[in-house]
Formats: C-alpha cells, sequence, structure tokens
C-alpha cells in the first residue's frame, strides 16, 4: 500500500449509507475531499461529498472515474461487488481487500475461514441442496437456518427445530446456499472493532456489549459487563482474525460470549460497525476516523475509552406522523444525538443513534433506557 495519502487527495467510497455519511464527515473534517459511489439519488453520504457518483455499483464508467480522481477507496457495506473492488485495485489503493470483503459476503466462506485459522466458531454445516439436509443434523438441532449471502440485521435467518421445517425454510429462501448453525445457550453478545494497517500495525476499541429487538442491534454498552479475561480474549481472537486475514482498515468481529465465558465468533463485517458508533464521542478517534487513517496509510489513532458509554439506535418505529421529540435528547448534557440525513422513515429502518455518557455503565444504561422509552411514547 502507497503511504501516507495527505490532504487534500481525494478518497472514494463505495455506498452513502449513514456509514458512509459518517466517514464522510470525518475525511472532510480531516481536509480530505471524497467521492461517493450510489445510486441512491437521495443518499446520505452523498448530500455531503464533494461527488456523488449516482451508479449502480458496477457501473464501469463510475468505476472508471473512481480509479482516475480518488487516490484510495473504501467500502461502507459487504455487499458491494467484490469484483468491483477487484478492478478499483488495479488503479488505487483499496482497502478492505476484495478478497476480504468476497469472504465476509459469505456466511460459508467466512466460517471455513474463521475455523481454519485456528478461532471458534458455532457449530455449523453448509447447505447447499436438498441433499445436505439429508445428513444427521441431530448436532445442529434446534438451530438458526441463515442465508449464505445478502442477509442482514435478521433477515434471511429462520429458527428451525426439526429436518421438517429446516426443508420447508431452506425451500423458503428458494434454495439458496444456507448454513444450518446450532442454536446456543449465550450469556451475552459483544463485539470488538479492529483498525490494521497496511504495514501490519493494529488496535482494538474497547469491547462493546450488544443486545439486539427483532434481529436488529437496540443498545451496545461499553464497557462490556463480562469478566476482564473474556474482554482480553476477545481482543485477542478480533486481532488473530484480522492479521489471518491480512486486514487492511476497520473491521468488527461479533462473538457470542457463552455461560462459561467461552467465546465464538458469529460473524465479521469488513467495515464500520453500528456497535461502533459510541467512538463517535467516548474515545478520542473514532472508527470512521480509523477507516480515513487506515486507508490513508497513516498509524491508527488512540482507542482509550474516555467515559462509560451507552449506544441507543433509533428505527423508523419511532417518528409516527412527525418528527420524534428530540428535545428529550437535547436537553440532557451529557447526551450526544447523531441522525443520518435519511428524507424517509420507515419501521425497521435505521434513522439514528443517541450515546449516552456517564461516569459507569449502569448509569449510562438506566438513563438510556429513560429516554429510550420517553421518545418511543
Amino acid at each position: 500500500m502507497k503511504q501516507h495519502i495527505l490532504p487534500t487527495a481525494m478518497l472514494g467510497i463505495l455506498g452513502g449509507g449513514q456509514l458512509g455519511r459518517m466517514f464522510t464527515m470525518s475525511a472532510l473534517s480531516m481536509g480530505y475531499r471524497v467521492t461517493v459511489l450510489d445510486p441512491d439519488t437521495e443518499s446520505p453520504a452523498g448530500a455531503l461529498a464533494d461527488v456523488h457518483l449516482c451508479a449502480d455499483y458496477d457501473d464501469p464508467a463510475a468505476l472508471q472515474q473512481l480509479a482516475d480522481t480518488c487516490l484510495a477507496v473504501t467500502t461502507e457495506f459487504e455487499n458491494v461487488p467484490a469484483a468491483s473492488m477487484a478492478f478499483l485495485e488495479q488503479y488505487i489503493c483499496v482497502s478492505p481487500s476484495s478478497e476480504a470483503v468476497s469472504i465476509a459476503q459469505d456466511r460459508i466462506r467466512e466460517k471455513n475461514f474463521i475455523f481454519n485459522a485456528g478461532l471458534q466458531v458455532a457449530p455449523f454445516l453448509a447447505i447447499e441442496s436438498l441433499e445436505d439436509l439429508q445428513q444427521d443434523l441431530s448436532g445442529h438441532l434446534p438451530g438458526i437456518l441463515k442465508i449464505a449471502r445478502l442477509g442482514y440485521d435478521g433477515k434471511g435467518q429462520v429458527h428451525v427445530n426439526s429436518f421438517e421445517e429446516a426443508k420447508n425454510a431452506f425451500l423458503a429462501m428458494e434454495g439458496k446456499p444456507c448454513v444450518l448453525e446450532r442454536k446456543l445457550n449465550l450469556k451475552t453478545e459483544v463485539s470488538v472493532i479492529v483498525t490494521r494497517t497496511g504495514i501490519g500495525q493494529s488496535v482494538c476499541f474497547p469491547v462493546a456489549e450488544n443486545h439486539h429487538a427483532g434481529g436488529i442491534l437496540d443498545i451496545s454498552i461499553v464497557p462490556a459487563r463480562v469478566a476482564s479475561s473474556v474482554a482480553e480474549h476477545a481482543r485477542e481472537m478480533a486481532l488473530q482474525l484480522a492479521e489471518s486475514l491480512d486486514y487492511v482498515g476497520v473491521l468488527a468481529v461479533e462473538f457470542f460470549v457463552l455461560d462459561g465465558g467461552e467465546l465464538l465468533i458469529n460473524e465479521i463485517a469488513p467495515r464500520p460497525h453500528n456497535s461502533g458508533h459510541y467512538t463517535l464521542d467516548a474515545t478520542q478517534f473514532s472508527q470512521f476516523d480509523q477507516q480515513v487513517r487506515a486507508m490513508c496509510g497513516l498509524s491508527p489513532g488512540d482507542t482509550r475509552l474516555l467515559s462509560p458509554v451507552v449506544m441507543v439506535n433509533l428505527l423508523g418505529d419511532i417518528w409516527g406522523d412527525d418528527e420524534p421529540a428530540w428535545d428529550i435528547l437535547l436537553s440532557e448534557p451529557n447526551v450526544h444525538l447523531h441522525l443520518y440525513g435519511k428524507k424517509s422513515a420507515r419501521v425497521g429502518r435505521k434513522m439514528g443513534h443517541f450515546n449516552v455518557l456517564s461516569e459507569d455503565a449502569d448509569k449510562a444504561l438506566n438513563q438510556a433506557l429513560e429516554l429510550k422509552a420517553r421518545l418511543n411514547h
């Protein structure tokens, strides 16, 4: 990787949603210029960028323009065509690599890669045909059938308790490749955001404890309320995985924590992550600052936690006919509101989040839950 891409260079990003928007804000504040490639005419990131290429992610002319005008390119989501990133790699710095993104796009490849890297995952079977369901499933039921590609925020996942349910779920997913993952007794879920540079410098943000609702992240608590040994092991596993991938950029690693404290890697995201949004206010550098620094060949910033924090997602569910009563949040001196600039709200759509900072995580959590309840009413 070419070292030290400096302001006022043009940086590119594939994807213009909220993650792209927050990347753009970080890059602009550091003096870079930004080109966003996104087919949405109302792209939240495109509204702020120097250039918005309103085209498909595999559009040849748009990709060539990125290659001709940018010194480095990244992505805000894993389902961008890996072939587009491979094309750009011929001309400019691309992070993460097309190979790393390709692995993260497919649960079968992802789980096999993690396992072959010597790290633990939940017991799983690759289900690519009805014949694969004829094998002994007893060690994987009850389980969750997850579509291998394009599943996110709980979409493309079905809980199954028998062969018949697994068969029906597979057929309902049109026979597309899936993984059947054994359902486990979880104590909690945590995640680690890693930044790794092209010369192998790696740092982790503090471990986040994550709680979901309807398959979508609801709340993240930092520091995670797990034993220090568990948190340290999560960081070590995340760093080992980033090393195995020869990863450059920001990588999110999500874990299951079992009752005995055992850690299993659930999945990875080759980009900043919802559970890392607390870094916008509670660490010296955010995960988006790190994304810019890594793609530009700069050393990662300081990741120390400056304050315990709780992040709460804001979904379109609370909009109704009017804007939510933002004064509930803005009147609190220790609460930071972040809205994503999306034009329309709908149920389940991530519209923003807020961070509550306090002297301890439990106090921040209590305040966050109270504020969330008031907003919901």
